[in-house]
Formats: structure tokens, sequence, C-alpha cells
């Protein structure tokens, strides 16, 4: 096999709480990350002069600054591969949106590129370096929804969470991660709570106040789905989500939706679909 194309999906973080810092600046958490059915996709292809190339470049992201690039690199120099890729990517998911774009792209570089470089590494090896690229990186790459704490690294699978539908808004504005989790007001001590109480419904995400107040249009979007039902912003921002039982509601409150409003419906999934098409 020299090419794979690959879906790369989306998640959402149906509560994100901080319960602390680490010495190194890296906080603790705990969420639940499920995965949603709108993705990116990814054309991989092999090449034997050991080069990593993207197609189309991503605009003020140098290629090195890439996930996708930086994946296919520690792979190379993980396993001594001396092969190369050509990497074309549909980008659908917007960028600084919470939904996890980059690093499902880096997760299914590495999974994608593992298989056709035949390196061999174990799902564990491949989410040991998925954490070097970000702390979201491993669940996509085990690929199953799961309650996640420590960075992020700690994941225990979900799979008989309620795959319900959502609609998601996407405001008008990009949300810098780590400005977010260097923010002074951003809560960095809620107490841990257990699985349970968080699939009743008794999380929340502690960074929704500081972004919105740092990004009106999250507030706003925030505050348009309130009105609807409880709402809910996912990962550091920007997109927010409200979550429903059918696709006949979820559709219907698309439609409610002022026509200037940036939105979709998407469904809840705890298999990945990258995950099931590697395995089909």
């Amino acid at each position: 096999m020299t090419s794979l194309k690959l879906p790369s999906p989306a998640k959402l973080n149906l509560f994100l709480h901080i319960t602390g810092q680490r010495p190194d600046g890296y906080h603790e958490l705990q969420t639940i990350f499920q995965f949603i059915d709108r993705c990116d996709e990814l054309t991989l292809s092999t090449n034997h002069t050991g080069t990593i190339s993207i197609t189309p470049a991503i605009e003020g992201v140098a290629l090195e600054d890439n996930l996708i690039y930086k994946a296919a690199k520690i792979l190379q120099e993980k396993t001594g591969c001396r092969q190369g890729a050509h990497i074309q990517l549909n980008k659908i998911l917007p960028m600084g949106g919470g939904l996890g774009g980059g690093s499902s792209n880096a997760a299914t570089a590495l999974v994608g590129l593992n298989q056709l470089w035949e390196t061999q590494l174990s799902e564990d090896e491949l989410a040991e370096l998925g954490l070097q690229l970000g702390s979201d990186v491993p669940v996509f790459v085990r690929g199953q929804a799961a309650w996640a704490q420590g960075v992020g690294e700690t994941l225990i699978p979900l799979d008989d969470l309620e795959e319900n539908w959502f609609v998601v808004v996407v405001p008008a504005c990009h949300v810098n991660t780590a400005e977010i989790f260097s923010h002074k007001d951003l809560t960095r001590d809620t107490p841990t709570c257990r699985i349970s109480a968080a699939l009743r419904g008794e999380g929340r995400n502690d960074c929704e106040s500081v972004v919105c107040k740092l990004h009106q249009e999250v507030s706003n979007s925030l505050n348009l789905l309130k009105k609807i039902g409880s709402a809910r912003m996912t990962g550091t921002g920007a997109c927010v989500f409200l979550e429903l039982n059918s696709e006949k509601e979820a559709n219907s409150v698309l439609a409610k939706l002022p026509a200037d409003t940036e939105a979709f419906v998407a469904k809840g999934i705890n298999q990945s679909p990258m995950q099931k098409a590697l395995n089909s």
C-alpha cells in the first residue's frame, strides 16, 4: 500500500474542569471527550525521498509548525524510517474552534503513516508520541470516547455514552489556547469529580468565563443557544454546542438560528471514524 485516505474527526469536550497546575506549568484537568461525525480528511501518499510535504499550505502556519508535519517527523525520528510522505489535507473543521482539528490531524497522520511505512508501533507507543504534540492527540490516536484526566494522557474508554445529536455554533473568532491557559482569571482549583457525576451533567467548562470575557462572539453564541437549552463551550473555544436527543430536534434548532449564524448539526459517536476506516 502506497496511499491511504482517512477521515480526521472533531471532538467535543462534554465538560472541562481544571483541577490544578503542575510545577512545569501544565494544567491538571478532567474532561469527557466524544467524537462527532464532522471530519477533515487526510490523503497520505508515501515517497522514497524521505521528505514530508503538505498541501494546501495553511495561511500563517509555517510547514515546520504544522502538527501534521511534526507528527510525521516524530514518527520518522522514533523509528528511523527513511520513507517520506505527501499529505493532502481537506480542511473542514475551523481552526481555533475547540473541536480538536489540529490534534486530530496529527493523530491521523501518526496512525496512517505507521501503517503505510510499516513502522509497527503499538497504539500505546503512538499515543505516547502524540502526547508530545498536544494533550488532545492521544484520544484521537486511541479512537474511543473517553474520560480523561492528568494533562489528558490518562484515558478511560466510555463506550456506552449516549450518541446524541448536537447543534454546534462556530463564532467568528479564533481562540488562542495558550492565552486561555495562562490567563490570570482562569479557575485552576475545581474539586475533582467522579465520572458518574459528570455523566449526570454536573460538570461545566472552566475556560468558558475567561473566553467569554475576551471574545464577545463566544458569549453571544452561548447566550443564543442557552435560550433553547443547556449550552456549553467545547475545549478552550470558540465553538459552543447544544446536546439534543434526535436529528429532527437538532435540525429544528438549527433552522431557528439567525441566518448569519455559522452552525451545523452533528451526531456524537464513540468510535472514531478513522479507526473504522482502518479496520475496514
